[in-house]
């Protein structure tokens, strides 16, 4: 009985497992972050309530739709430190973190919302700052959801936070929306290991539904 069981269940994971990015072509639409060292963007590795740049750093934020880390936009610009910090004298006390904000393309913008121009700002705080300190010192209003997921820059977008989207930039349906329940979950990873959503909870979803289905099947065959 152990064998059958086992076999089943590897019968019916492979195929759920093998075809859920496959039936469900989508990212994530949310604010990444980087970090620039010389001309190369680096994706961060803490979300910007962790990060604590150092005077003369260069951090950027891109809004647009990607699945991961991996096929992320990049924030657009090569203006470096000396010249966004330009107008801004060094003071004792405080440190200057230049920052590019990317508010990304018509095409990654929800429904009705228009990207306003990409912008640059040096932020001048106290020498112990955050990343999301120096944003707030210049980019307000800044929205985070109840996850402490950065969700608008200087208000935009107006609504929505890391919500899942279809190929091409449109919303989910509610139906693809049940099916990857826990998105919110999955793009609150930003300020804890990372600085974006990843889509790894449609294969946990995958597994539990297949363990349940075995179990069902295991204790309507005893009966």
């Amino acid at each position: 009985m152990i064998r059958c069981f086992a076999v089943l269940f590897l019968a019916a994971l492979l195929p759920l497992s093998a075809g859920a990015g496959q039936a469900h072509a989508a990212g994530y639409r949310y604010w990444s972050f980087w970090e620039r060292d010389g001309s190369a963007w680096t994706y961060a590795t803490v979300g910007p309530s962790l990060a604590r740049p150092a005077d003369g750093d260069v951090q950027g934020f891109r809004f647009s739709v990607s699945e991961n880390s991996g096929d992320a936009a990049k924030p657009r610009g090569t203006a470096g430190f000396d010249t966004i910090c330009a107008r801004t004298p060094a003071k004792d006390g405080t440190k200057r973190v230049a920052l590019v904000i990317d508010f990304g393309t018509p095409a990654d913008a929800p429904s009705g919302e228009k990207p306003p121009a990409g912008r640059t700002a040096c932020a001048q705080v106290a020498e112990d700052a955050t990343t999301a300190e120096a944003l707030a010192s210049v980019a307000e209003p800044l929205r985070y959801d109840s996850n402490a997921l950065l969700c608008a820059i200087a208000g935009y977008p107006a609504k929505g936070c890391g919500e899942q989207v279809a190929t091409g930039g449109k919303e989910s349906s509610p139906a693809e929306s049940a099916e990857t329940a826990g998105t919110a979950e999955e793009a609150s990873a930003q300020d804890d290991g990372g600085s974006g959503p990843s889509v790894g909870l449609i294969a946990g979803a995958a597994v539990v539904a297949v363990l349940g289905a075995a179990a069902v099947w295991q204790v309507r065959r005893r009966a």
